[in-house]
């Protein structure tokens, strides 16, 4: 395994991640523990959830998984999200992202997180009051680092214009979705992440399967797939990004490789990018994912991928999780 910085921090993360929003609901809990303990054996050490994830279910698994081997790990957790209905389980106010620490921490069975993350941008609140929250968190030794996520570039930068302002920890990353089939935090999220020395960690890397060429429409999913779990991914199946799919499968076979390798490789090419977080339903899948951190593209690769993928990189993005409007 390979490890980078996260950011300009000094915590080292395995150049491939995992993701773990499957677990406990399209990866059952025998199979959940048997993809975490295949990863910590091929060298993966960041491991990423949230609080909402299938109803918590995730946090809960992980905590029995890593019992005895919590050490091994970076675990990166999230918060900010709509987790109930009551007037203050949503958001990044200090009284929600506080109380939603407290319980990851027990369905973690863990005294700290390694790395909490702000899910999405919270227009309702300060965020001056989320950043001295989060200083807060770290100064009592609940949270070593901080992180964002979903938020657009100017958020970002405000967030981190505040830290400077007051003293606070920054944030040392930010999550987006990013991948081939969308480019868009290349325009700006990537520029930034560089000046600032922001490390970005990609979801959606194979576009939610899209990438590894699986689908051939938007009504014909494979049985299993995450459009076959989850009938609203089917918007995302647009023809143009079929077509990559189906053009990444090409290259990468003319390459003597993958699909999923061919694409997570390329995204460990890109600039600012530390970690690469992959989903798995099988231990099997993950076997094909790590096969990217070994494989070394070519320039020619490299130029076919940017020549097919550049449109991508000025459409909508693919994926932003923002919190409803009141």
């Amino acid at each position: 395994m390979k490890y980078r910085r996260l950011g300009n921090s000094g915590l080292q993360v395995s150049a491939l991640g995992l993701g773990t929003n499957a677990f406990g609901k399209r990866a059952d809990e025998a199979s959940s523990r048997r993809i975490l303990d295949h990863a910590l054996d091929s060298g993966i050490n960041f491991i990423d959830t949230a609080n909402i994830y299938t109803g918590s279910e995730s946090e809960r698994i992980i905590g029995m998984a890593l019992e005895g081997k919590r050490q091994q790990v970076v675990l990166a957790t999230k918060a900010g999200l709509t987790k109930g209905q009551g007037p203050n389980e949503r958001g990044s106010s200090r009284v929600h992202i506080m109380q939603e620490l407290e319980g990851s921490l027990k369905r973690l069975r863990t005294d700290y997180v390694d790395l909490y993350q702000i899910h999405t941008f919270d227009p309702a609140t300060p965020l001056e009051e989320t950043m001295r929250a989060l200083e807060d968190m770290i100064r009592s030794g609940k949270v070593r680092y901080i992180g964002a996520s979903n938020y657009k570039a100017w958020e970002l930068m405000k967030a981190l214009g505040i830290s400077d302002r007051y003293g606070l920890n920054r944030y040392v990353s930010t999550q987006c979705s990013y991948s081939l089939a969308d480019r868009t935090p290349e325009n700006e999220l990537v520029p930034l992440c560089l000046d600032q020395g922001v490390g970005i960690i990609p979801y959606f890397p194979l576009a939610g399967g899209i990438l590894t060429g699986k689908y051939s429409a938007a009504d014909s999913v494979p049985a299993g797939s995450r459009a076959d779990k989850d009938p609203s991914f089917t918007r995302f199946l647009i023809p143009e990004r079929i077509q990559l799919g189906e053009q990444v499968v090409e290259l990468a076979a003319g390459s003597g490789t993958t699909a999923t390798a061919l694409s997570l490789a390329w995204l460990m090419t890109r600039p600012a990018v530390s970690t690469v977080i992959v989903g798995a339903t099988r231990a099997e899948q993950l076997m094909e994912s790590l096969r990217s951190v070994e494989l070394v593209l070519e320039a020619e690769v490299l130029e076919q991928l940017e020549q097919l993928s550049i449109h991508f990189r000025y459409e909508k993005p693919m994926a932003v999780y923002r919190l409803p409007k009141e």
